[in-house]
């Protein structure tokens, strides 16, 4: 096949003008093209009164040698790429007849569920470990805390079957680099299990919490049908690991909280960012971890009309372009960089929290993207510098825990001045800029449940974020403005706080993908500080269980 980059057409062009568009492009006859696919399709919103949709297209044609040959020179038309997924090898089907340890997932988020797909997929029979709930359980203890303020610390939006990026935007896409068109693996499966086919042509593909709750479903189904085995409410209290013969430090298994010990080689810890108590249990353990940085910020909720209007102009509503989103950055006169992050057009500002008496923020959207709200975060970035505990500043290295206990700080400040039942502080953007304390809400009403409580962000003493990241942001948002009208409107509404951005640590490993200390113990996805959302978390869990079952595989 060839492919096509770069070809473009009106906004509104009608369906069959793609064909002739390709023929005109090739300079060949019509009869010549037997068919085409849609591999990629994205728009260009700088002239808006005249955009334009961008298209990828894969093309099958008499004679593609031929028309190669005479188009060698033009750089948007080469051989179509091989994106099919190619794995590492496969199990014979005596694999396990001497009783070998199976390998261990630990964490049944994106990252989790790819690294146990993929296992499962080279007979490799994995069995996964999930702290929380199954998808649908662990909905309705997420609901609890949102309509009855009430949490379940095991089961929420950070834990559970799916992991965080159950209730976020659902974003199937990522800046990672991808040569080997991972993130065409991980989209595949997700349209195998009922994703809309859309997902893989569209330059910026996202699924909703409803939808992936089935889709996690049958995932689930399809590694147990391999041989997988997945035990939900099965939480890892510790690690056995003992010296090898070469003097190695070498993973033995788990211990579960209930007491059992289940023997294992390979154990692949798919944590996500909140895993805090399993962080300190491996940090004791002495695997190697190191703090990094990370952001804390708010999230912000304008009309979503505003930002449509903004960035498309008349073309605002268009079926094809959706909702639309925004990525901003401001380099603040403190030397703080402010940003926005995890954008979530058309959705809801969440809570977040997976401890008692703490507030966290999140974004998250469906499918439709049809709320009345957008909302992103507008976050600062900070340094193990900035959070380190001991007070040093000797450069000497920083707790890796360091950085948790920094998240919690603000996280019981936030608790504090949302005043209880995990009501988070709030005010309006127009306060907020003048330092004034926000006491009634104006055409903006915030989605975040169970609730926000008018404050003043910034109390001397009391604020909820501290005094370089409230300065920072304060200079951000005008700034804002001046790339999206109407961003930093008095009426725009600030809810805190956002601290779990990324992990605040990484658990390191080798170009062999285990652990620097512990062989055997393969940190992967977010929490281990090497993701950071679905489709980055899904493609570091295939290439984990590449790296895992590889080696299991040799050494057979």
């Amino acid at each position: 096949m060839i492919r096509i980059n770069e070809l473009r057409l009106p906004l509104n062009h009608p369906e069959e003008a793609l064909r002739p568009a390709i023929v005109s492009r090739l300079g060949i006859k019509d009869a010549q093209l037997t068919g085409f696919t849609v591999f990629k399709r994205s728009y260009d919103a700088r002239k808006k009164s005249a955009m334009v949709l961008i298209y990828s297209v894969d093309c099958e044609l008499e004679n593609e040698a031929a028309v190669l040959k005479r188009l060698e020179g033009d750089g948007h038309i080469k051989p179509s790429p091989d994106t099919s997924y190619q794995f590492v090898g496969h199990a014979p089907a005596d694999f396990y007849a001497s009783e070998r340890p199976r390998p261990v997932v630990v964490g049944f988020g994106p990252c989790g569920i790819f690294a146990a797909l993929i296992l499962a997929q080279m007979g490799l029979r994995p069995i996964v470990l999930e702290r929380g709930k199954e998808v649908r359980e662990r909905t309705k203890d997420t609901w609890g805390l949102w309509r009855q303020s009430e949490l379940n610390p095991e089961s929420n939006v950070q834990f559970g079957e799916g992991g965080a990026g159950t209730f976020s935007d659902g974003k199937l896409y990522s800046q990672i680099s991808d040569p080997r068109f991972l993130t065409r693996k991980v989209l595949t499966e997700f349209v195998k299990a009922g994703a809309p086919e859309e997902i893989l042509y569209v330059s910026k593909p996202h699924i909703g919490t409803f939808r992936l709750v089935s889709m996690v479903i049958k995932i689930r189904a399809e590694i147990e049908r391999l041989g997988g085995e997945i035990r939900f409410q099965q939480k890892v209290a510790d690690v056995l690991i003992e010296p090898g013969a070469d003097g190695e430090r070498r993973v033995r298994g788990v211990t579960l909280e209930s007491g059992e010990e289940l023997r294992a080689d390979h154990v692949v810890v798919a944590l996500g960012h909140s895993a805090r108590d399993t962080f300190a249990m491996l940090h004791e353990r002495g695997v190697y971890m190191e703090a990094k940085p990370f952001s804390i910020g708010y999230r912000i909720e304008h009309p979503q009309s505003i930002i449509d209007k903004a960035r498309f102009g008349p073309n605002a509503g268009h079926p094809i372009l959706g909702a639309a989103d925004y990525k901003l950055v401001h380099h603040a006169g403190n030397g703080r960089s402010v940003y926005s992050f995890c954008m979530c057009p058309g959705g809801t500002v969440v809570a977040a929290t997976s401890e008692p008496n703490r507030v966290v923020t999140n974004g998250m959207s469906q499918y439709s993207r049809e709320e009345r709200n957008a909302n992103a975060g507008i976050v600062v970035g900070i340094s193990p510098e900035d959070y380190r505990q001991d007070g040093k500043k000797d450069g000497s290295p920083v707790n890796p825990l360091d950085g948790m206990a920094f998240q919690r700080i603000w996280e019981s400040r936030a608790f504090e001045l949302g005043e209880g039942d995990y009501r988070a502080p709030a005010a309006l953007v127009g306060d907020f800029i003048k330092r004034q304390r926000s006491t009634i809400l104006g055409a903006v009403e915030p989605s975040y449940k169970p609730g926000v409580t008018m404050t003043d962000l910034q109390q001397k003493g009391r604020g909820s974020l501290p005094d370089y990241a409230l300065d920072a942001i304060r200079e951000a948002l005008p700034a804002f403005e001046r790339q999206i009208r109407g961003f930093s409107m008095k009426d725009a509404v600030l809810t805190g706080v956002e601290t779990r951005t990324s992990s605040p640590l990484r658990m390191t490993r080798g170009k062999d993908y285990q652990s620097l200390n512990v062989r055997g113990l393969y940190p992967a996805g977010e929490g281990a500080g090497y993701a950071g959302g679905i489709m980055s978390a899904g493609v570091d869990g295939i290439e984990v269980a590449e790296a895992l079952g590889k080696a299991l595989l040799e050494a057979n």
